[in-house]
């Protein structure tokens, strides 16, 4: 096989890895020598998870996270010059979806290198696919604006942009913060208006629940520290 960037999905949680990743992907890992990781530690956690023969001292990892000095990652794809393929790992999900990733494969892409991304679990697709909103044309905005004018204005944008171009609107919150963006969404959006609550997806307490806003302000699930993608649609 050419010398290629390999984009590996890990699981979302503690999700048995057979059962979120194909088989093919194992095979893919095995062939490799060379990996970018946002987090050495846990990268080699999921690579022994994937294969308990891999021995982890024969590879070499390169980290790739907000800390990293942009400028010395182009010598990460080295290897590739080489002939040897270079995966990557994040922390969760697909990598180069809100993720550093997309950096070094912006690169590859520049130096003409062959990019390989593999089936693996995304919180964003997957959350879209449960909540019934239009799948057609969506927008994924990371996290909302801390201080709280900016977030209110923010908030009634994206509302806005549901009921004039259809659109649904997808964003993440640091989990301990679930509750109060949250309830930001219920005092500040239309009471028809929809949001989809979907949280720890793929693990064993799975929740994807699509109310209105006037429906959630009567209750609200358990979110505290718990990973959670919020969605708006009318």
């Amino acid at each position: 096989m050419q010398a290629s960037l390999i984009l590996i999905p890990v699981p979302l949680g503690e999700t048995p890895i057979e059962q979120v990743l194909p088989d093919y992907n194992r095979g893919q890992i095995l062939s490799i020598k060379y990996f970018i990781v946002e987090n050495i530690r846990s990268a080699r956690r999921f690579l022994k998870k994937t294969d308990a023969s891999i021995n982890i001292d024969d590879l070499t990892f390169y980290e790739l996270n907000k800390h990293t000095n942009l400028e010395q990652i182009e010598a990460y794809l080295q290897p590739i010059a080489n002939g040897y393929s270079v995966g990557v790992i994040s922390e969760a999900g697909c990598p180069a979806i809100a993720d550093p990733g997309a950096d070094i494969v912006a690169i590859a892409q520049r130096k003409n290198i062959k990019v390989v991304p593999l089936v693996g679990p995304s919180s964003i697709l997957m959350s879209l696919m449960g909540s019934g909103f239009n799948g057609q044309s969506f927008a994924f905005h990371g996290y909302l604006p801390i201080d709280a004018g900016e977030r209110l204005k923010k908030i009634k944008q994206l509302e806005q942009r549901i009921y004039n171009e259809q659109q649904t609107q997808l964003f993440i919150e640091t989990p301990y913060r679930n509750h109060k963006l949250v309830e930001d969404l219920i005092k500040n959006c239309t009471p028809s208006t929809k949001l989809c609550i979907a949280m720890n997806i793929t693990c064993e307490d799975e929740y994807i629940k699509t109310l209105s806003i006037k429906e959630w302000a009567k209750q609200l699930p358990d979110m505290n520290k718990k990973p959670c993608i919020f969605l708006l649609y009318k």
